[in-house]
């Protein structure tokens, strides 16, 4: 049976309802293990007795992290379940997050990103909770273990709305920083902000006690500024609207643009946050390396 190609699943509807979030889940994370199953080999001086390739159906829980930041490989470690953390979904659900190519709006794919790494945390155990925030609203899911909580938080997901701007006060990085000693904090936006309110946030976040990375979503166009002519661009979260001649502009823009992303990314840095820049016309199963990799990081 051939396998589902999860770019088909992308639309709007598909994002749109707790079902079709569930099935883009299944296939995105059920596709990625198995490539994984199927590049795995056994190395030299491996006890066989105690470790195998994971296969497709394996309790995620039973995957051995620390082989993994060994080998970068994926193996069942048999004679131990390695324990379960925190890993709480925080969403940027400011206006700009409206923007949308190809169909799809960031908040849109934020969606998608959500499930499928909700979905392989909550199928290994961990607890998987949801905040989102703008300036008229903030969401929360607190993290749970039990069954539902998968479908909890699509639900609550779905009712999220890209609208106004970051929050001048927002809700204390307090609380929702846990009081637990393993926890993954993942922060998913556009980093569009006014000044440094989203990094000082963002900064506020880290602890000793936790680990917290940003996910970076950027758009192809406004990644290349690939438009033709004059283009007439409306700030999202403002509503201010500015005329631009593309080919006039696209050099100082394109400069302005890496001078930006560099001075976000070393202050993150910095600060022991880590930052993964996505393009939304990248494949879903690439962020699902990046959060394993965050998520080898806690002990």
């Amino acid at each position: 049976m051939a396998r589902q190609d999860p770019t088909t699943l992308l639309t709007p509807e598909m994002v749109n309802s707790v079902s079709g979030l569930s099935l883009i889940a299944k296939v995105v994370v059920e596709g990625f293990m198995a490539g994984i199953n199927s590049s795995v080999r056994v190395g030299p001086g491996m006890e066989f007795s105690q470790y195998r390739g994971y296969e497709r159906g394996d309790d995620l829980r039973l995957l051995d992290w620390k082989m993994l930041a060994r080998s970068g490989r994926y193996y069942i470690k048999q004679s131990e379940i390695e324990s379960h953390v925190t890993i709480k979904f925080i969403v940027d659900a400011s206006a700009s997050m409206e923007h949308t190519e190809d169909g799809l709006s960031k908040l849109q794919l934020a969606r998608a990103i959500i499930a499928c790494l909700a979905y392989l945390a909550h199928g290994q155990g961990d607890a998987v909770g949801l905040f989102a925030l703008n300036e008229n609203e903030t969401k929360q899911v607190y993290p749970k273990t039990d069954q539902k909580q998968f479908q909890r938080m699509l639900f609550e997901l779905l009712k999220v709305n890209a609208q106004g701007k970051w929050p001048k006060t927002a809700v204390s990085a307090k609380n929702i920083q846990g009081r637990g000693d393993k926890e993954l904090l993942f922060f998913i936006t556009d980093m569009y902000e006014e000044g440094q309110e989203l990094t000082h946030f963002i900064t506020g976040l880290r602890t000793p006690r936790n680990e917290v990375a940003v996910l970076h979503l950027m758009g192809r166009a406004e990644r290349e500024l690939g438009y033709q002519d004059q283009v007439t661009f409306e700030d999202l979260e403002t509503g201010a609207k500015v005329k631009v001649d593309v080919k006039r502009a696209r050099k100082e823009y394109l400069r302005a643009l890496e001078e930006k992303t560099t001075t976000i990314k070393d202050a993150l840095l910095h600060k022991g946050i880590g930052y993964h820049q996505f393009q939304m016309d990248e494949p879903l199963g690439a962020l699902l390396a990046a959060f394993l990799k965050e998520r080898k990081k806690i002990r």
